[in-house]
């Protein structure tokens, strides 16, 4: 069995020192609850909400349900019992002890707001994907991704450079801990199982969604436009909805953390960039199941393969943030020009510009749009055009080429 250790460990322990609650969210079966029984080792209690026992008991006596309990306690699934906040607050105030209650969420929608009002001060909020590249090859300690020649220089130390078969096997398998320990051993019957049990039911639930083959429907045809700016008027004519309907289930995709939306970046002194986000899915093996590419080759080879392969380079290095406990300044730029630049990093106010090429040919390399930020009057820093070279290599003083498996 591997024995994969997460970068979030050592900061959700750190977050429990300074703060009286911890929420940690993240999508199902990313190994919220393995990860918090791993870092405190059986040191306080658990009880899950997905009991429906527990659930109706949280629900209908919230107050008695926090004084039955034994403290330290791992709620999971909080969600479910929105109103043991307000008792969670009281309890906590009177304790004053650090790191009480351990919660997680796989459903943000509403419960956000209720954390905010009745927690606030109090709680200390990380989030969790599946696991990264960096996790799974045992460099947890790898800090966040930037293309900055520190950056680059520790990578090279640790990091393997992967051939493009193995990249796409990764694309292809997703990143769920199931499936990467068991090596994509049943990953049809895991990705059937997880859409039936977990966004169907979840998303479905809370959207209040009737019409299950129409709301199936949807996600396929989401899948089918990760790393693509979103249309809501092509995405409502081929789903069969309306543009409102579509713009709310993707926000509900988006709160479950099964998507995310990339915003455009954008300052008041240009008003002709685009403003529409794009779409990325954050598990790529989820991606591949709904439009239905079956094998790693066949994706490979396959139309997809680029966005695909954006869409994991982009997923990895917002996991890279978020696993390091911190949220990710990440966007993009496109222009009235259709002038586009994958991804950028903002940090310290300095713009990272991000490249993604399926190549290892420096001939076909192209980064030229990295020019259009001088006009934003925004300070550029080093750039990189992440790709399938076997080493860093410098294509200009401030941009290199990286492998991505560098990430």
């Amino acid at each position: 069995m591997m024995n994969i250790t997460r970068t979030l460990q050592p900061i959700i322990n750190e977050a429990s020192k300074d703060s009286r609650v911890l929420l940690l969210l993240g999508p199902r079966q990313v190994g919220k609850t393995t990860l918090l029984k791993e870092a405190q080792k059986g040191k306080r209690s658990y009880i899950t909400l997905d009991d429906l026992n527990l659930r109706n008991a949280a629900n209908h006596d919230p107050a008695g349900f926090i004084e039955r309990l034994k403290l330290p306690v791992l709620i999971d699934e909080v969600q479910y019992a929105p109103n043991l906040f307000p008792y969670i607050k009281i309890a906590v105030d009177e304790k004053k002890e650090r790191g009480l209650f351990w919660l997680t969420g796989s459903q943000q929608f509403d419960m956000m707001r209720n954390v905010t009002e009745s927690l606030a001060g109090r709680v200390a909020i990380l989030k969790l994907q599946g696991i990264s590249l960096a996790e799974e090859e045992n460099r947890p300690k790898n800090t966040p991704f930037l293309p900055d020649l520190k950056t680059i220089k520790s990578r090279q130390k640790q990091a393997k450079t992967l051939t493009i078969s193995k990249i796409f096997h990764k694309i292809w398998r997703g990143s769920f801990p199931e499936i990467v320990v068991k090596k994509g051993k049943n990953w049809e019957r895991f990705y059937e199982s997880y859409v039936a049990t977990y966004i169907q039911h979840d998303v479905r639930q809370y959207l209040q969604i009737s019409n299950q083959t129409t709301f199936y429907k949807f996600m396929q045809i989401a899948a089918a436009r990760t790393a693509q700016l979103i249309n809501y008027t092509d995405m409502a004519r081929d789903v069969g909805v309306s543009q409102p309907t579509i713009k709310t289930w993707l926000e509900a995709l988006h709160a479950a953390g099964i998507i995310y939306m990339l915003q455009p970046y954008f300052n008041n002194r240009s008003k002709r960039l685009i403003q529409t986000p794009k779409l990325y899915f954050l598990d790529t093996g989820l991606c591949s199941f709904l439009t239905g590419w079956l094998n790693e080759d066949v994706l490979e080879r396959g139309a997809m393969s680029g966005a695909m392969l954006e869409t994991y380079v982009v997923s990895e290095i917002i996991k890279s943030y978020i696993h390091n406990g911190h949220n990710p300044h990440v966007f993009f730029y496109r222009d009235k020009e259709k002038r586009e630049i994958d991804l950028i990093i903002e940090q310290n106010n300095k713009l990272y510009p991000i490249e993604i090429k399926k190549t290892s040919s420096l001939q076909n390399l192209q980064f030229q749009n990295f020019s259009v930020l001088k006009n934003l009057k925004a300070e550029v820093a080093h750039g990189a055009v992440l790709c399938f070279v076997k080493t860093a290599l410098p294509l200009t003083r401030d941009i290199d080429a990286i492998p991505i498996s560098w990430i």
